[in-house]
This record gives C-alpha cells, structure tokens and sequence, in this order.
C-alpha cells in the first residue's frame, strides 16, 4: 500500500496514469468515466447538494461538483493531494488524515447529502470496510446516500477471474469490493456495473 509519502510523490502523475489504463478499457481503471460520471449525476439530483468526499485525490470528480454549486467537504492523507485540490476549490472544507481510522475530528459533527469515495476505499480490509461505512451511514441526512465508485465485483469468482488475467498488473495490497458479500452487512445495497472490473455501489440511509 502507498502511505502518505507515496501519494504525495504519485499526485503530480496519478491523472495522467488513471487516463492511460481507463483508454485502454484495463485493470483497474477500465469505466473510470462512467463511474465518476454516473455518481456526478445522481449527486446533481439534488440541487446544492452537500458532498463529503472520501480520499479525493486531485479533486477530479469533486471539482465538478464544486463548480456545479455543491458545498463540498473532502479529506484525505496526502497533503500534496490537498494542495492540489485546493488550486481548484478554494473555498472547499478539505482536510488531512487517514481514513482507515475513521473520520478528522472537523468533521465529526457534520451531516452530509451524500459522502462519496471514488478509487480510495479499496485500502481498507473488508472488515474495516463494513465498520466505517457504518461510521459514514450516521453522518448522512435523511435519504442521503453513500457512494462508493471503485474496482468492484458482483462475485468473488469474478473477482478471482480478473486478478488470474491481470497477472503481474494486480494490486494485492488493494482489498475490492465484492457485492454479494457487502449485502450481508447492507441488505440495501444497489450495485450499478460500469465496466468488466468497475461500477458504483449504493448505500442509502
């Protein structure tokens, strides 16, 4: 896994390395656009919608929706990434600190329309996964949803079958989603397949 360190070197290259493998329809990042663009049209459903982005990066999917007249929160580990972000957003409530043990202390006391992690999630182990997402579930509104829009897998055989043709491309230090064992903790969950690896998961409170 990438710590903080390693994100912070990757930020500068990470748009560039995400286009090549989402052009050539390949492991991971095959229907990246589709993700990214299926979750910016639910989120503008609502009309100044209040966002929580999870691990956003550059800001790609979260600058759009800034620009669209959402109120936008973020955090994330790299404070590259932040820097970054905040070229494009400044006026967004970004801040640093790592995800897997839980959410900043700034945004504790918040409620959000939707909270969103798109390619960021997949670093926490299942188990982990189940606990936050529970986390996330109480600071939504009434009706909010959590989405999540990942490298994610309906089965575990299906997952097995692109980690088998992916050879030495697989990530083993990213934990994906498998949908059918994601229901058992959330019987709600809708699943939205974008590519062969990829697609968006929905949780509503």
């Amino acid at each position: 896994m990438l710590d903080n360190k390693g994100f912070d070197l990757w930020a500068d290259g990470y748009d560039k390395a995400v286009g090549l493998s989402e052009e050539a329809n390949s492991y991971p990042f095959a229907g990246y656009k589709d993700v990214l663009g299926g979750i910016f049209r639910e989120i503008m459903s609502k009309e100044n919608a209040t966002v929580l982005d999870i691990g956003f990066g550059t800001g790609t999917l979260t600058t759009k929706l800034y620009e669209s007249g959402c109120e936008v929160y973020g955090q994330d580990f790299s404070q590259r990434m932040i820097e970054l972000a905040k070229e494009k957003m400044p006026n967004a409530n970004l801040y640093q600190g790592d995800f897997s043990k839980g959410l900043v202390s700034e945004l504790s006391n918040c409620k959000f329309d939707y909270i969103i992690g798109t390619y960021s999630l997949h670093h926490l182990s299942d188990d982990r996964k189940v606990s936050f997402f529970t986390e996330l579930l109480s600071h939504l509104n009434e009706g909010g949803k959590l989405l999540i829009g990942d490298v994610v897998f309906e089965k575990r055989t299906e997952l097995e079958k692109c980690k088998s043709e992916s050879a030495d491309a697989w990530d083993a230090d990213e934990i994906y989603f498998v949908t059918d064992e994601l229901k058992e903790s959330f019987p709600n969950l809708s699943f939205d397949r974008k590519s062969y690896c990829s697609g968006i998961i929905t949780i509503q409170k």
